[in-house]
């Protein structure tokens, strides 16, 4: 049997970028090494064959570009971790964004997948962007489905196809990614949902899952100074839940998830727009009208088109809305999280509660666009209310910085 390789950077070889060499015990060349190094292109087809046969625990690879190869017995990990980077998710209900271990934010996909029927075999057709665009217009064999409900797991397979399919994506080839995943989970979660979360992602393909609760994530995110002997209150608004959490040198103090946020803004204002308007809309055009009307205090008169299905006649029909309408929809959802956040007051000590008057609350999450609602918090709380930078990405970026920063949030992360 031929001497190992030494290990090659194969940035480094010029003209040979596509070589790939594993050190000692790795790759074998049947011949002796003593002529020049062989070419091993390394391209997706190569992979794949070598991929299908480690999983068959088959260590003599045949046929390979070029020349034989030989594999000896090594453990699977130490082979992934050469080909996988490690991961953030921030796995909610309405947006998956991922973040590679010190790249930032590499995506942020709806949390949809198209599975498409085929004589009684179910097959994922799209995920993330792609399948969002097919919500509520699929044909009878493809159902677009959002696998997570409330911040938790609604159906564990789909999940699992969701978050192979992010791996392979952000790893852009679908060999060898086995990479440790840092997903958070909402403060409310039972440990059964968690324990499902954490068996999803490792039946996808990591080789480790930690968990992380929202509202610190968002809290690391936000830059707030949460290890401080001093308290920070974030208020997460996401598409399933609202987390609310008083912080205090590295731990929570108080916690609550409410399981009212954006999805049920939404469903609020379909309800809104069938009861005043006898019209009916779908999951989308809720979405947008919240984007583009929706406010907690309106502050002007002006109006905006929504196309839908008459009630009665069940024809196509249009009618014009305004910032009065949206903010009577949404009351009834800001209303419950006003009372979430005073509860919390409530319960945070004394000391904590002083130094809210000056910390006041941090809003993150995509609800926190919503117009105005940080006055409408201010209004009610009495407390001085800030919108993180980037609160669609904030728990995101709070995972990420977990995920580089793993003794000093040790503490923090939890395995199932």
């Amino acid at each position: 049997m031929g001497k190992p390789f030494r290990r090659q950077n194969i940035k480094g070889l010029e003209g040979k970028r596509e070589r790939r060499f594993l050190q000692g015990k790795g790759w074998m060349h049947r011949s002796q090494c003593a002529g020049p190094l062989p070419s091993l292109l390394p391209n997706e087809e190569t992979l794949q064959k070598i991929e299908k046969l480690l999983e068959r625990n088959v260590w003599n690879v045949k046929d390979l570009p070029n020349r034989n190869y030989e594999i000896e017995p090594i453990m699977f990990d130490k082979i992934s971790k050469i080909w996988s980077q490690d991961m953030a998710i921030d796995l909610g209900t309405a947006n998956t964004l991922v973040v590679l271990k010190g790249q930032g934010v590499v995506l942020n996909e709806p949390s949809v997948v198209a599975v498409v029927d085929s004589k009684g075999k179910k097959s994922v057709l799209a995920v993330g962007d792609e399948a969002k665009t097919m919500l509520g217009r699929t044909p009878g064999n493809i159902q677009a489905i959002r696998p997570l409900r409330d911040g938790v797991i609604a159906d564990f397979i789909v999940t699992e196809e969701m978050i192979k399919h992010f791996i392979k994506k952000v790893h852009k080839r679908s060999t060898f990614a086995n990479p440790r995943i840092l997903i958070c989970v909402p403060t409310g979660s039972t440990p059964v949902e968690r324990k499902a979360i954490q068996d999803s992602a490792l039946a996808a393909g990591a080789r480790r899952v930690q968990l992380i609760e929202e509202p610190i994530a968002a809290a690391i995110g936000a830059g707030l100074p949460i290890s401080e002997a001093t308290g920070s209150m974030v208020v997460d608004i996401g598409g399933g839940t609202t987390e609310i959490a008083v912080m205090s040198l590295g731990g929570v103090v108080y916690s609550n998830s409410l399981r009212v946020a954006g999805d049920a803004m939404d469903h609020a204002l379909q309800n809104f727009m069938r009861k005043e308007y006898n019209l009916l809309i779908g999951d989308s055009t809720s979405e947008k009208i919240k984007k583009e009307i929706g406010t907690a205090i309106p502050t002007n008169n002006n109006k905006y088109p929504v196309k839908g299905r008459d009630i009665r006649s069940g024809t196509p029909k249009e009618v014009n809305i305004t910032e009065e309408d949206t903010s009577e929809a949404l009351n009834p959802i800001l209303k419950e999280m006003i009372n979430g956040i005073k509860d919390a007051l409530e319960n945070t000590p004394p000391e904590l509660s002083a130094d809210l008057v000056d910390m006041g609350l941090t809003l993150t999450g995509g609800g926190a666009l919503l117009k105005n609602i940080d006055k409408r918090f201010s209004k009610e709380t009495g407390l001085p209310v800030h919108i993180a930078d980037d609160p669609l990405a904030c728990v995101a970026i709070g995972t990420g910085k977990a995920l580089d920063q793993e003794e000093t949030f040790s503490s923090i992360l939890s395995e199932y």
